[in-house]
């Protein structure tokens, strides 16, 4: 089986973390997006990784050969960004035939038993993953007949279906489906001046391939603020581990502290993850994620995103700090009377 990561994209709903990182290597429930992915492949026989990067490839490729110098991976840059089934296309050329294909998308995480594939696709030609929701207008949608995918809507007006795409697939055959792929942006199928997966799927099915969409379990959106802190709730409360004792400091689980962490005359928690080297005094945090190297002091915090080597003093509730920032909120303004 071959892998393909597109890891390309500049993930501008979650600045300003993302103006100094991939959004792939932001961090939720003590690991990155990418760890997240990467381990939840752990069971099945990968033979290689192809990871599709930007500009930010040099990021990627020392990181992963750092946490996984193991991992049989290539890495192709997308000089143009030209949407998802175009970052796909770029693998192309390390596809053969008889390769089956994986292609996951690290916008989001999954929960789903993958070693299932080949029962799953028996009969079938690939596998669209998908998940039942109620605001099904804002997604990509598969109508099925006989479990069979039939057709695909894109932000349907009407429920004609509440299948949504998750940007998880599987293809038994990996150079039919390049082909297909070619034939699209050959064809020019563009949506809003970009090349999806869908338009790809849509040739497939009109030539009478046949196309699964079984549920996950779970859709863990790691895009946005707000979507990450609810991913980070759902990974810690599955988590191991996550009862932790610190003299000095009242800590309710399920947290995430990494044991190079200083933490002292502090209430952690619940759903909290603190990074390595981080230096935390005198605070309570709650529903927050903090980030290597950062220090905060006599601080109120909930529902926040601290980047890496912050420094924050002061009393404050709510924040969405990027990295390298120095915020003293400590002091107090004396106004004229």
């Amino acid at each position: 089986m071959k892998l393909i990561l597109p890891v390309a994209g500049k993930g501008t709903r979650l600045r300003p973390h993302t103006f100094t990182k991939p959004k792939s290597l932001v961090r939720v429930a003590g690991k990155t997006v990418l760890q997240h992915v990467i381990d939840g492949l752990k069971k099945l026989k990968i033979d290689e990784f192809i990871i599709i990067t930007d500009e930010n490839g040099s990021v990627i490729q020392r990181y992963v050969e750092k946490h996984y110098p193991n991992l049989n991976a290539v890495y192709i840059q997308q000089t143009e960004l030209l949407g998802p089934a175009h970052a796909v296309s770029l693998a192309s050329p390390r596809i053969q035939a008889g390769d089956d294909v994986l292609v996951v998308f690290n916008d989001t995480l999954f929960v789903t038993d993958l070693t299932r594939i080949p029962k799953l696709c028996d009969g079938l030609d690939g596998l669209i993953y998908s998940k039942e929701v109620e605001d099904y207008q804002r997604f990509g949608v598969n109508v099925m007949r006989d479990n069979i995918i039939v057709d695909m809507v894109e932000k349907p007006d009407s429920p004609v279906s509440k299948l949504a795409q998750v940007g998880l697939y599987y293809l038994k055959d990996g150079r039919s489906f390049m082909d297909y792929i070619a034939r699209a942006i050959r064809e020019n199928l563009r949506v809003k001046g970009e090349f999806y997966l869908p338009e790809v799927f849509k040739l497939m099915i009109k030539d009478g391939k046949q196309l699964g969409a079984p549920e996950i379990e779970e859709w863990l959106d790691c895009g946005k603020p707000e979507t990450l802190l609810y991913t980070n709730r759902f990974l810690l409360e599955r988590a191991s581990g996550n009862h932790v004792c610190i003299e000095g400091c009242v800590i309710i689980p399920p947290v995430s502290i990494h044991p190079s962490a200083e933490v002292k005359h502090s209430v952690i928690g619940p759903y909290v993850s603190i990074a390595k080297n981080c230096r935390i005094h005198d605070s309570i945090i709650k529903d927050s994620v903090i980030n290597p190297n950062s220090i905060l002091r006599s601080t109120v915090l909930e529902k926040s995103l601290i980047g890496d080597s912050v420094e924050l003093t002061g009393q404050f509730q709510r924040m969405n700090i990027g990295d390298n920032s120095i915020i003293d909120l400590s002091a107090r303004t004396l106004l004229n009377q």
